[in-house]
């Protein structure tokens, strides 16, 4: 079975930037559509960006322009750059792939001075 576990969470100050890391344990990953959404307390689960097996991405009105989603085939894993960091940027992160019905367990980013 196929595992994602995402990476690079942790706490900056707004304004700041992180890079988190979604790492699959198999190539065929590559393949196929990978999402990020977030998650915060009381807060409904948010799609956050996309990127198609062919490279095509998409983004989230709230992030567009500060988020950048990428992946290296290579290293069977998606990034999101994630810059101009806001306080409302706070929540857990996950990974999802559609077709294989799997994503991770989460990384914490916490935006506060």
């Amino acid at each position: 079975q196929v595992r994602l576990e995402e990476s690079g969470g942790g706490l900056v100050q707004p304004g700041g930037s992180l890079r988190l890391s979604c790492a699959a344990s198999d190539s065929i990953a590559n393949m196929y559509t990978m999402n990020w959404y977030r998650q915060a307390p009381g807060k409904q689960r948010e799609w956050v960006a996309r990127i198609r097996g062919g490279g095509n991405t998409a983004y989230a009105d709230s992030v567009k322009g500060r988020f950048t989603i990428s992946r290296d085939s290579d290293k069977n894993t998606v990034y999101l750059q994630m810059d101009s960091l806001t306080p409302e940027d706070t929540a857990v992160y996950l990974c999802h792939n559609p077709v294989l019905q799997i994503e991770g367990q989460g990384t914490q980013v916490t935006v506060s001075s």
